[in-house]
């Protein structure tokens, strides 16, 4: 399973990646490419050029996890900035893995109260 705690980030690397890579050439991607530390426990999600394969690289305890999905019919909505990382939270991950695309649909803001004592 694939851990969605309220903390982990989600990371969308920009434009296309070959998924010929594995954990190694991902992990070096995610230090090298985003500047970004693979060893965080966040989620670094990886897209091919067809948009029909996504991986999930994340670092859990003791070692690497590596979750991939491949649709054998649609395509992922994929970001078209090809330059910028995109940061998205785990609602969204869930809807983009479901086929929804979350750069255009959004859903309620979260509501904080505080109790007036």
């Amino acid at each position: 399973m694939i851990p969605l705690g309220a903390d982990t980030k989600v990371y969308l690397a920009p434009g296309s990646t070959d998924m010929r890579k594995a954990i190694n050439g991902l992990s070096i991607m995610v230090q090298g490419v985003l500047e970004l530390d693979p060893f965080s426990g966040h989620l670094f999600v990886f897209c091919n050029r067809s948009t029909t394969i996504i991986k999930i690289l994340y670092w859990d305890r003791n070692g690497f996890c590596l979750w991939q999905k491949r649709l054998e019919k649609h395509r992922f909505k994929w970001p078209k900035n090809k330059s910028q990382i995109e940061s998205i939270n785990r609602k969204e991950l869930l809807w983009l893995l479901d086929g929804i695309d979350p750069f255009t649909v959004h859903a309620h803001s979260d509501l904080n109260y505080k109790n007036i004592t």
